[in-house]
C-alpha cells in the first residue's frame, strides 16, 4: 500500500496500464515530471496537476491529498473568515477521529442540507 503521494502516483499509475510518458502526455506535463514525483524528488504536484492526473487514473483526488498531507488551496480559501469551520476541524483533530467516523460525519453534513445534492459524484 502506498504512503507518499508519490508511491501512491506510482501505484495508480501501473494499474491503470500507462507508462510515465504516457500519463505526462495527458496531462500536459514533461514525462521527467511524473518521474521525479514518483521518485520523490519534488514535492505533491500543483492541485490543477493533481486533478488533471486523477481524472486520467479515475481516482479520487482526495486520496493524492491526503498521500501529500496537503490541503486543497481551494479549501483553504473557503476556510478563510469561516472560524466555526476552523474549530470544527481543530476539533475533530483534536479527537482523532477514525476513516469511519469521518464518513459518518460527513454523512450526517449531507443531510443537513436533506438531500443528495452534495453528495459525489
Amino acid at each position: 500500500m502506498a504512503t507518499t503521494f508519490g508511491e501512491l502516483l506510482r501505484e495508480k499509475r501501473r494499474a491503470a496500464g500507462l507508462s510515465q510518458r504516457q500519463l505526462a502526455d495527458r496531462a500536459g506535463v514533461d514525462f521527467s515530471y511524473i518521474s521525479k514525483l514518483e521518485n520523490g524528488r519534488l514535492p505533491a504536484a500543483a492541485d490543477e496537476t493533481v486533478v488533471r492526473i486523477c481524472a486520467i487514473l479515475g481516482c479520487p483526488a482526495e486520496e493524492f491529498f491526503t498521500a501529500a498531507k496537503k490541503l486543497p488551496t481551494e479549501l483553504g480559501e473557503s476556510l478563510v473568515g469561516e472560524p466555526a469551520a476552523i474549530r470544527f476541524l481543530q476539533e475533530a483533530s483534536r479527537l482523532q477521529l477514525s476513516q469511519k467516523e469521518w464518513e459518518r460525519m460527513l454523512g450526517e453534513l449531507h443531510g443537513l442540507r436533506g438531500g443528495d445534492e452534495h453528495k459525489e459524484k
